[in-house]
């Protein structure tokens, strides 16, 4: 999956299926500069006390700014150079995780982005019409087929079930608009938090967030209610926009969406926040959770990769049992897990080439690199386990062609948008996912009007008695994801039991994913079984022509390309 949130579809892929690592030793990594303070995330020891734990952090010169005692995992900030590597002998520490570089002379900024990992394939099929709704519909009801491919419409699984308000459903993203019209019905402000802080630049002085006073609000704090990134809102929006009468309505269109912010506005995802997020989802009773990305800064995390130094091995071993304990914390308190599959258009069971790792410097002159990734290798958090990873599919109901894939790897698929899933290759706004846009991001990037009319067409908006909401078309792994979680959503609200220490429902979250494979409608791999996907991109005026090869492997009721079946709603609250 890419950092930026797994929305947009890369034109060629960043990571191919043939190619030769690089040794470790061709990556020159410069050494910390003096007085360079540094942020490392760092593991406890399973079986050490937390006194053995703190002295052994202490002794290898780091001090403890954050501490989450549920899964034994410390924020630690320290000016010593080594400390990598002093932690590693520590016999009650079990690994460290470079978090992010502090107090570093910027280089000078660039001009910051709002709203990075938004999908810039430029449509080539003109203005987006919207048919008059039916009974019942929702005024954009026409544009999502989406809905419509998986029964969660009104004459489908609303009709049965449309989600209870007890029922939360946290969202592990870059945020949530809480103000958006289409979102704020349902939005549970009070138990929302922001697990992160924008970063300003990385360790090379290459910018990031940006700096703190360009942000909208001024700071790199940003409010529980708040998405400068664009793609949280979006996810958020799919599971539950309500039926109000304005835009859209969601898979689950009753039930309560709570902000864990776990990403920055960049789309980065760091470990700390998303072990914090987890176990706050845990701790408040949420029921299901929505994870759209992967942990950076590897996008798979090697045990034991000959093309990573021995330091980045252990880093990245880190980053596997840290995250896995707080997957198993959430699952054991009830959390239902459904994360995104990824973009790269890769099988996750075959060997392949990333060449985007690490994607984040943490020290002064580290740079992605190319090596070889095998299966052991694992993306954090779909590849954890008791994760619901989820592929994509197009309109025509084809998978997508940039969804990553693999037999025994994707659980379910669900429409994530295909925008080239045209007769002709080119895209089509209209073939996308729409969900809720902010207001504020639109109006930055110049897409509205003097009037508030949108100004391209992959954005529509939507009125109601004098408010206005906004809701645009992207594509992407991410965007099917929540798709699936909005229906785990669906049957937590039909089968669930009142929970009696926490208030609410509860459906333990393997009997949810039961429920979710065995309703799903199997889907046989395609005939034959390797597809050459066609698409075209626009670029300097010119359309240019891409091509992907790739095979499914397996059964009708379980394959590569789309694992046990696309989701059903209707037939998952029906029975």
């Amino acid at each position: 999956m890419r950092r930026a949130v797994i929305t947009a579809a890369a034109a060629c892929a960043v990571v191919t299926t043939t190619a030769l690592a690089l040794p470790a030793s061709a990556v020159p990594v410069k050494p910390q500069e003096p007085g360079t303070t540094s942020e490392y995330v760092v593991l406890y020891k399973e079986g050490a006390s937390l006194e053995q734990a703190r002295a052994a952090v202490r002794a290898a010169g780091g001090t403890i700014v954050r501490e989450n005692t549920d899964v034994g995992v410390a924020t630690v900030r320290t000016t010593n150079a080594r400390f990598k590597a002093l932690a590693a002998r520590q016999s009650a520490l079990d690994g460290a995780a470079a978090n992010r570089v502090i107090g570093k002379a910027p280089k000078i900024p660039k001009a910051p982005a709002v709203g990075k990992g938004a999908e810039k394939v430029t449509g080539a099929h003109g203005p987006v019409h919207v048919k008059k709704p039916g009974k019942g519909d929702e005024p954009l009801a026409d544009l999502q087929w989406d809905m419509k491919q998986i029964n969660a419409t009104a004459k489908g699984a609303h009709k049965t079930e449309q989600g209870d308000r007890r029922v939360l459903v946290g969202i592990l993203d870059t945020g949530v608009d809480g103000n958006h019209p289409d979102i704020k019905p349902n939005f549970n402000r009070e138990l929302s938090r922001n697990f992160t802080t924008d970063i300003p630049y990385d360790a090379n002085g290459e910018e990031v967030d940006g700096p703190c006073e360009d942000e909208p609000d001024k700071s790199c704090n940003d409010p529980a209610d708040v998405d400068e990134n664009e793609h949280g809102t979006h996810v958020a929006s799919t599971i539950a926009s309500p039926r109000n009468g304005l835009g859209i309505a969601g898979v689950a269109p009753k039930v309560s969406l709570v902000n864990i912010r776990v990403g920055q506005d960049s789309g980065y995802f760091f470990l700390q926040p998303t072990v914090d997020g987890l176990t706050y989802a845990a701790k408040i009773g949420v029921d299901v959770v929505n994870m759209s990305y992967y942990i950076d800064p590897w996008a798979w995390n090697c045990p034991a990769n000959p093309a990573d130094s021995p330091e980045d091995q252990a880093e990245q071993r880190t980053v596997i049992k840290a995250a896995q304990r707080a997957l198993n914390f959430a699952h054991r308190h009830g959390v239902t897990l459904v994360a995104a599959a990824g973009n790269e258009m890769v099988d996750y069971t075959k060997n392949i080439t990333d060449t985007g790792s690490p994607n984040f410097a943490s020290e002064p002159g580290e740079q992605p690199r190319e090596r070889t990734v095998t299966p052991e290798c694992v993306s954090m958090p779909s590849e954890g386990e008791n994760v619901i990873p989820v592929s994509a599919t197009g309109i025509s109901g084809r998978k997508s062609y940039y969804s990553s894939f693999g037999k025994g790897y994707v659980a379910v698929a669900a429409p994530g948008g295909d925008k080239v899933d045209t007769a002709d290759g080119k895209p089509d706004d209209a073939r996308g996912i729409w969900a809720a846009y902010p207001e504020a991001i639109a109006r930055a990037r110049g897409e509205l009007n003097p009037d508030g009319t949108p100004n391209t067409p992959r954005v529509v908006r939507s009125c109601k008695g004098g408010t206005c909401a906004y809701y645009q078309s992207i594509q992407g792994t991410s965007m099917a994801s929540p798709h699936a979680a909005g229906v785990a959503a669906l049957i937590v609200s039909r089968y669930g039991k009142p929970d009696k220490r926490r208030g609410g429902l509860t459906l333990a979250p393997a009997t949810v994913e039961r429920i979710l494979r065995g309703t799903a409608k199997p889907q046989p791999c395609p005939t034959p079984s390797t597809v050459e996907y066609v698409w075209y991109r626009l670029e300097n005026g010119q359309w240019v022509k891409y091509t992907s090869e790739q095979t499914c492997e397996g059964g009708k009721s379980g394959n590569g390309f789309f694992g046990n079946g696309v989701i059903d709603a209707l037939g998952a609250v029906k029975g």
